[in-house]
Formats: structure tokens, C-alpha cells, sequence
């Protein structure tokens, strides 16, 4: 047991749950619960962001498997500050104008039907329930090193830790939790940074040299001679640059703030975020290479998903080491409360209020009935997870992404974006695309192994394209059928993307 660990932890904990105790005196409706009220200001929710992404996946992931396979593992870190860039010029404000408590209100704002929103809201209890598999494997890891917990304890103390955030604080302490381990994560990868580069000379890319000295010029140069790898790269990226923009607990956080000029400013800012914390992550799997190994990697985990850790050790001693574990934790734990939220909502509201009730029950009961939800589908999360513990988080976090791409996101943009777009197109489109993806990672070799169907680990770069073209087919089904159109579209455009002229902000209604 490391002892010093183990104290910066419970401090780092006890903090948060102190900020939930605070953020419980101001969640006293759906609306707080949900959405924080829409009280959240651009530079906050902008933080909030961040934190939901600077998670385990990125810094436990990304740098082990840098690490592990040099250039290749940094391919993974490029496609979020591109992500937010759409974020920014496509989805945010739409959404905020569009939707109430979750993405699927925002498709629901122009199509009606129970089948619908049903589809929604089962794409969207997939997508959280994997990403929470992701946070629950990387908490039982960190746990397991820890205090030398089995890992099935240290995955249900996680859980239930989240479930006290959740049930408390709502949206609101979650928002608390998100900017304070946001602030505190990047500050210690600052740290790390400047300790890594003062071994190297004050070279930011030191570390790539000093890892092609020792191993050779493969470890820093992408490979041209595996067609299949390459185009696994660029299905990740193609992936990860889009997916983004249908993941559930993602999005909602466009519907937290106060008006659309902040659901701008707050994409913008965790953009800038997103490209300063990622753009160190490469130094810090190589400089793991360099001073833990690979066999030392290997051996604590096979997906290398204790590196970051371990380099912390070895370059600051226990006190850093301490500190990263315990923002890793808080970081851990923030992601799955925010989830729980997301998911548990598309169930209370999505598919039980609105697909099952036709939208006849009550605010309070889609309340009780959405905190039952969030535990329920956290214990599903957990039970996944316990079969997963050898998996490169970063791994499964693209391919949550890939899903998200095929089935949320072109739903969502051709929704405020085609005028021919119809509800028969919008179900083929999620049905189509879950389909495919979820098919084609179950067909491929990280599954399947040699005997793999499929050659990519993620399947973006093919079930994107079906996505799309479900929907389009789906369109074409039902453009006879007035009772799929919705509402009017310059109805829809009106509401999403409405007149603004204000000193210093003029924005125009899209043709």
C-alpha cells in the first residue's frame, strides 16, 4: 500500500464530495438535475468539457500506448482538438437552442414518434454504458496498484462513489467536480512537462530522441508498409473527429449554459484546452518508454494503461506519484457521474416518459425513475468491465466514438441541416449505423483475434459512410409520407439558429 497515495486520494475525494454537498442545496428540480438549471457560464461549461474529455482514457491511454507502439499510438491523441473545432462551427449552438435535457430532444424537437425516440434512446444507453466500462477499467487498474485491492473491489467502491455524486449533486455538483479536477489535471500534467523536459535539455521532443537513439527509427515514424494499419489510423481519426459530436454526455453539457453565445465560447475555450493537454501526451509515452520500459509497462498492465502513472514515479518520486493517481481518480470519477446523468436521462425521459408513456409523466416521476436508471446501468457498466480489464482504454474509448459517429451524429446534423430529411430516415439512420458498427467490431481482430472477419479495429471509416447512407435510403422510404416530414423545416431553422443583433454579436438565420 502506498500510504502517501492513499491520503491524496481520500483529500482529493473528500473534496469533491464536499463539492456535492454544496451543489445538493441547488438541485432541487429536474432542471437542476439535469441541466444545472442553465445556469453554467461559457468559461465554466468550457472546463466542464475538458474535464469530461481529459480523462482516463486520454491520459492512461494515449500514453501507454505511445509507449507501447510509438508513432502509431499518436495518432489517437490528434482527433479531439479537431472534434471541438466542428463542435464549435457546426453543433453547438443548434443544440443549445434546440434541446432540453437530452441530445435525442434536439431531434425530437422537429420529428415526433415513439419508434424514435425509443432509437435514441438505446444508442444512447450503449454509447454511455461503454464509455463508463472505459472509466470503471481504468479506476479498478489505478485502484489495484494502489492498495493492491482486487480489482473487482476496487471497481464497485468506484461505483459506489459515483452513485452518491449522481444522486446528490445532479448535474450541478457534477459541473463543480468536472471544473475542479479539470483545473487540477491540467496543472499537474504541467508539472510532469517541465520535469520530463528539464531531463532532456528543455527539448520538448527530447524525449522522441532519446527513444530513437535506444530503439531504433521505428519507434518515431508512422509505417507505410501495412495498408491495414494505415487505414486503421485513419479510421480512428475519422472516428474520433466526428464521434464526438453524437456522444450523449458530451453534447448535454451544450444545454447547461445560459444562452447560445455562451454554448460558443465554452466549445472554444475546451478546444484550446484540448490541444495543449494532448500535445504533451506523446512526450509523455515516449519519455515512459525511455524510463520505465516496456517490459515494466507490459508487465503491470497489457494495455499499458499504468504508464503514465509509473513515469510520474520514476521522474517526481511518491509525492507526484501520489498526485497523479489521485487526479486520475477524481478524474474517473467525475466522467462516470456525468454519464450516469446522461444515461439515466435517456432513460426517464427519452425512452420511459416519451416512448413508453407518451410523454404523460410527471417531472417528479421522471426524476425517481431516472436516479433507478442510473444505478442500474452503472451496475451493467461494472459487470462489462470486469472482462475487460486487459483492453487499452484509449482502444475502447474509439471505438464508443466510432459508434457515436454512425449512429447519434449524422442523425443530429442532418436534422437541423437537410431539408429532406424525414423521421423514417432519422430511425434507418440510427438503426442502420448501430448495426454496422457494433457488427463490425464484433467481427474484427480485437475480438476475434486471427480469425477476424473484419480487418480494422475501428470501424468509422466504413459504418460513418453506412450511417449516412441508411438515412439517406431511409428518406427516400418516407418522403411520401406526410406524417414523417415534422415540423415545417424554416420552422426548425427559425428556432435553431434564431435572429441575434446585439452590440458586438450579429448573427443571421441560415438559408
Amino acid at each position: 500500500m502506498n500510504v502517501l497515495a492513499v491520503v491524496v486520494v481520500i483529500g482529493i475525494v473528500a473534496i469533491t464530495l464536499g463539492l456535492t454537498s454544496f451543489a445538493a442545496r441547488r438541485n432541487r428540480s429536474t432542471d437542476d438535475h439535469y441541466i444545472a438549471g442553465r445556469r453554467v457560464s461559457g468559461w465554466q461549461n468550457g472546463l466542464a468539457l475538458a474535464g469530461d474529455q481529459l480523462s482516463a482514457a486520454s491520459f492512461l491511454g494515449i500514453t501507454g500506448a505511445v509507449a507501447l507502439s510509438g508513432f502509431e499510438g499518436m495518432y489517437l491523441a490528434l482527433g479531439i482538438p479537431v472534434a471541438y473545432l466542428l463542435v464549435l462551427l457546426v453543433i453547438a449552438e443548434p443544440l443549445r437552442n434546440l434541446g432540453r435535457f437530452t441530445l435525442a430532444d434536439a431531434v425530437g424537437a422537429r420529428f415526433d414518434g415513439r419508434l424514435l425516440r425509443g432509437v435514441l434512446a438505446v444508442a444512447s444507453l450503449i454509447l454511455s454504458v461503454v464509455y463508463m466500462l472505459i472509466q470503471f477499467v481504468g479506476a479498478g487498474l489505478l485502484a489495484q496498484l494502489l492498495l493492491g485491492l482486487d480489482f473487482t473491489v476496487a471497481v464497485l467502491l468506484i461505483g459506489a462513489l459515483m452513485t452518491v455524486y449522481t444522486f446528490l449533486g445532479g448535474m450541478v455538483g457534477t459541473t463543480y467536480i468536472q471544473v475542479f479536477k479539470a483545473v487540477l489535471l491540467l496543472a499537474t500534467v504541467l508539472v510532469m512537462l517541465g520535469i520530463v523536459m528539464s531531463r532532456t535539455g528543455w527539448n520538448p521532443v527530447g524525449p522522441m530522441i532519446e527513444a530513437e537513439r535506444r530503439f531504433g527509427g521505428e519507434v518515431v515514424v508512422p509505417r507505410h508498409d501495412d495498408t491495414t494499419a494505415g487505414l486503421n489510423n485513419l479510421s480512428l481519426n475519422l472516428g474520433v473527429a466526428l464521434g464526438i459530436m453524437g456522444l450523449p454526455h458530451v453534447m448535454i453539457r451544450f444545454l447547461t449554459v445560459r444562452d447560445a453565445r455562451a454554448a460558443r465560447h465554452s466549445a472554444q475555450f475546451a478546444m484550446w484546452l484540448f490541444a495543449l493537454f494532448f500535445l504533451t501526451l506523446p512526450v509523455f509515452g515516449y519519455a515512459a518508454l525511455n524510463e520505465v520500459g516496456r517490459e515494466r509497462i507490459l508487465a503491470d498492465n497489457p494495455g499499458g494503461n499504468l504508464a503514465a502513472a509509473r513515469l510520474a514515479e520514476i521522474i517526481g518520486g511518491n509525492l507526484l506519484f501520489a498526485i497523479v493517481v489521485g487526479v486520475v481518480m477524481a478524474t474517473i470519477l467525475a466522467v462516470l457521474a456525468g454519464l450516469s446523468i446522461a444515461s439515466s436521462g435517456a432513460v426517464a425521459h427519452d425512452l420511459y416518459n416519451v416512448a413508453m408513456r407518451e410523454g404523460k409523466v410527471s417531472r417528479r416521476r421522471q426524476f425517481v425513475v431516472g436516479r433507478v436508471a442510473g444505478v442500474a446501468i452503472s451496475v451493467v457498466a461494472i459487470l462489462l468491465a470486469l472482462g475487460a480489464r486487459s483492453l487499452n482504454v484509449a482502444f475502447l474509448a474509439n471505438v464508443a466514438f466510432a459508434i457515436a459517429a454512425s449512429t447519434t451524429m449524422p442523425v443530429l446534423l442532418l436534422t437541423i441541416y437537410w431539408r429532406g430529411f424525414n423521421r423514417v430516415g432519422a430511425t434507418w439512420g440510427l438503426v442502420g449505423g448501430l448495426v454496422v458498427s457494433l457488427g463490425l467490431v464484433l467481427i474484427g481482430p480485437d475480438v476475434l483475434g486471427e480469425d477476424h472477419l473484419f480487418p480494422l479495429s475501428v470501424p468509422a471509416l466504413v459504418s460513418v459512410p453506412a450511417g449516412f447512407l441508411c438515412a439517406w435510403l431511409g428518406s427516400l422510404v418516407g418522403r411520401n409520407r406526410p406524417a414523417a416530414r415534422g415540423i415545417p423545416y424554416d420552422d426548425l431553422v427559425a428556432r435553431a439558429f434564431p435572429r441575434r443583433r446585439s452590440t458586438g454579436d450579429s448573427e443571421e438565420v441560415m438559408a
